[in-house]
Formats: C-alpha cells, sequence, structure tokens
C-alpha cells in the first residue's frame, strides 16, 4: 500500500509498504477515505524538530472504512464509516472519565496517539471506545461535510479544548492566539459556547475572512508588544476573559498571558516549542494556566458530531486545498508557504 515517508526537511515522497493487520485484539484496521497535513506536522518539515531522515510520517487525522476489527471491540464492525481521533483513550480510567483521554492512563503514549496515517490504511490501536461511527457512507454526504467530519478528528476537537479547559462561557470576551486550523476552529468553539466577543489575532486576509465568518468580532493583526497593546485597547485595557493560545510558540505563549486579565484562564493547545515560562511570574495575576492534548473522542460524542450533522458549524471550510497522496510533498509545501490553511489529502 501507498504511504507517505518523511524523506528529510523540506521533502516527503511516497512508498509502498506492507499493509497493516490487527496485532492486539482491540485494534481496528481502517481503509482511508481522507487525511490531512496538520499544523503540528510542519515542525519537522522544517526543520525545526530532530526528525530522523526516512522515518514515517507524522499524520494523525483520518475517516474511513472500517476493514477489520479484532475480537474485543464491539462498538464498531466492517464497513462502519468512522472518525478516528488521533488520540486512543479507554473511556474508563479517571482521566477519561473526567473527558481528557489524551491523558489516558490505561495507555501509554507509544498506543495512545495516532502516527503514520498519510497512507491508505492504518492500523488504528485501542479502537472499541475510541472510534467514532458516522451515520451511513461518505456517498451519503456532500464534499463539504466530508471536510467537515475530518476535521473532527483533531483540529475542531483541539480548537474546542482551548475553549473548554479555559472555561469559555455565556457573555465571555475571548482572544484567539493564532490564525491556523486550529486557531480557526477555536473561533467556531468560542462562539459554540457563547463569547460574545471573540478577538483573533491574525496576519494574513484569508484566515480574517474565514475568522469573521465563523464568529470573529475583531482582527487584531499586530504582533508582539503591539499587538498586547492592541488588544488591551480593545477591552478597555482590562484584558480578556480567556486567551485560546493555538500556535505553541514563545511569542504566542507570551502573547496570551500578556493579554488575559486577572484571573482569566489560558487555554494552551499549540505543541510547545517554547523557551522556559516561569509561571511564577504571574502569581498576583491570579493566572490559571490548561491545556493539552484534546478530547477528541469525548467532544465529538458529545457535542461536536451533531453540531455538524445539524449544519450548527462547518469546520471544514479549513480545507482549502485538496490533494491526492501522491501529491504528499506538494500538500506539505504549500502549507509551509501559506498558500492553503490546510491540505486535504484524498485517498480513495
Amino acid at each position: 500500500m501507498k504511504s507517505a515517508v518523511f524523506v528529510k526537511s523540506g521533502q516527503m515522497a511516497i512508498e509502498d509498504i506492507q499493509k497493516p493487520t490487527i496485532v492486539e485484539a482491540d485494534d481496528a484496521v481502517i481503509r482511508v477515505v481522507r487525511s490531512c497535513v496538520c499544523g503540528s506536522d510542519l515542525w519537522s518539515y522544517r526543520g525545526d524538530d530532530n526528525k530522523a531522515e526516512h522515518s514515517p510520517n507524522t499524520g494523525h487525522e483520518i475517516i474511513g472504512i472500517v476493514e477489520e476489527v479484532g475480537s474485543d471491540v464491539n462498538t464498531v464492525k466492517k464497513g462502519n464509516f468512522v472518525i478516528a481521533p488521533f488520540t486512543h483513550g479507554c473511556g474508563h480510567c479517571a482521566a477519561c472519565s473526567a473527558g481528557y483521554e489524551g491523558g489516558c492512563q490505561s495507555h501509554g503514549a507509544d498506543t495512545n496517539f495516532s502516527f503514520g496515517y498519510q497512507a491508505e490504511y492504518v492500523r488504528y490501536t485501542h479502537a472499541d471506545w475510541s472510534l467514532v461511527k458516522i451515520p451511513g457512507q461518505p456517498s451519503d454526504y456532500s464534499e463539504g461535510m466530508i471536510k467537515s467530519f475530518l476535521a473532527l478528528a483533531d483540529v475542531m476537537p483541539t480548537g474546542y479544548h482551548a475553549a473548554r479547559v479555559a472555561n469559555v462561557k455565556e457573555g465571555d470576551t475571548v482572544a484567539v492566539v493564532g490564525d491556523g486550523a486550529v486557531g480557526l476552529c477555536a473561533v467556531i468553539a468560542a462562539k459554540l459556547r457563547g463569547a460574545k466577543r471573540i478577538i483573533i489575532m491574525s496576519r494574513h486576509e484569508d484566515r480574517q475572512k474565514l475568522a469573521l465568518e465563523f464568529g470573529a468580532t475583531d482582527i487584531v493583526a499586530e504582533r508582539g508588544e503591539e499587538g498586547v497593546a492592541k488588544v488591551l485597547e480593545l477591552t478597555g485595557g482590562a484584558g480578556v476573559d480567556a486567551a485560546l493560545e493555538c500556535v505553541g510558540t514563545h511569542l504566542s505563549t507570551e502573547t496570551a498571558i500578556s493579554i488575559a486579565r486577572p484571573g482569566a484562564t489560558i487555554g494552551r493547545v499549540g505543541v510547545p516549542h517554547t523557551d522556559d515560562i516561569n509561571v511564577g511570574d504571574y502569581f498576583m495575576k491570579n493566572t490559571v494556566f490548561a491545556g493539552g492534548p484534546a478530547s477528541v473522542t469525548t467532544y465529538d460524542k458529545a457535542v461536536l458530531l451533531k453540531a455538524v450533522l445539524d449544519g450548527v458549524i462547518n469546520p471544514g471550510k479549513v480545507f482549502t486545498q485538496s490533494y491526492s497522496l501522491d501529491d504528499i510533498d506538494q500538500a506539505y509545501k504549500d502549507m509551509a508557504d501559506r498558500k492553503t490553511i490546510k491540505s486535504m489529502l484524498v485517498v480513495e
């Protein structure tokens, strides 16, 4: 089967590898219908991580059709159309029961997270609780709906996670730091949770337009100290009730801290690539820091899948270009060059 391979910094390729099989009793094998490139994949592509050359791809977002299940999998069966969350929680440990399956206490990190999913088939570990069934088959839906289902494998739940852990509630003023797919989905999430004012920090016109469509009320194009000053000006000097950090850099994290009012919560979901930040420096502001890997299965089952099916949200609009799996390098390059917000891979 075809699978993407990280050749070296700035180069992806397709190779033929062995099709996966059931290894453990709670595995599923999924035929991929759509995959995509995540902003976190670009850290390695740009050379910012020490990823080994000629190693498996870091792709982790798919929707597909169940091909085979292990003997311990009872919730899905062959032929089901599913969202495959990048988190693979057990559903019953203390962390999963609290809605934080990114920290599942039953599974180690080596099997609780997806990787190598820019491929024609994947082996999905711990499938019984974590897979999310979509009613019907792909042919029952428009391409727009297919895109929104794919967004539910990571970016939409990750944006929602930022809003949830930041305790965004009715009437809040929220700032979103970052205008990638996760940041744009955080705008959707903040609106869904009732925020009355949503400020997005964005320098790119195409992303600004989409943010406004999703529910943003204000755009701040400035960065650094100028950006902080602009947000404080918009809030009358008070700062925001919640800051949703959706990038992971040192600058984005410092910005989120600086625009949060005393007692505000910072929801961090950008994969951290930061220098040391001394949280003790913010003791007098009663700043709350929260965040980590999103609770994809929890959010999809409780809120997000229904919201997509009912037409309440349309996160699939973050996919602005589609590519075949053979065009994997171009899909990465166009995202790295900001020619597309998020690249979708059509695998069928």
